[in-house]
């Protein structure tokens, strides 16, 4: 599922809708003399559209991508944050309940396929994960002689 602000939503379509007049792609001052927005905002929204995998930008032209996902629209950049870590807490889980063995999973090899496999997160965004799921009581973690651990709950 991607999931986008109602500003990308707006921007997005009209890319879309433009498609048909334009074949090589839409030059990025038409979408922004339709959309009446901020230059910083426009920029930001096309990167954010370009990061998610819906649009190409070459050349100052846009294309738009043929998404397979749905597509979810919250009202602000805040929202989109909740519900991708929301969606990143619910792949965290399945990889959890692989990894966990008597409801137990040492902290280094969960932490390393959370780095490192499937998901592919940074330091921080593990490390927002791992705090969330602890506050959530869904995790907790522990010590034992023979190292640290997180516990399923």
């Amino acid at each position: 599922m991607i999931i986008i602000t109602r500003k990308e939503k707006i921007i997005y379509e009209e890319i879309k809708d433009l498609k048909p007049e334009f074949i090589d792609g839409i030059p990025e001052k038409i979408i922004k003399m339709k959309v009446d927005i901020s230059e910083h905002d426009y920029h930001e929204i096309l990167d954010n559209l370009q990061s998610k995998n819906l649009i190409i930008r070459e050349n100052g032209k846009i294309k738009p991508q043929e998404v397979k996902d749905q597509i979810k629209v919250v009202e602000n950049k805040k929202e989109v944050k909740i519900e991708e870590l929301n969606q990143l807490e619910k792949e965290a889980i399945k990889i959890i309940k692989k990894l966990a063995e008597d409801g137990l999973i040492p902290r280094y090899t969960l932490e390393g396929n959370l780095l490192y496999g499937k998901l592919k997160l940074d330091n921080l965004q593990m490390y927002r994960l791992l705090l969330s799921l602890e506050n959530k009581k869904i995790l907790k973690k522990i010590k034992r002689k023979d190292g640290e651990y997180y516990k399923l709950l």
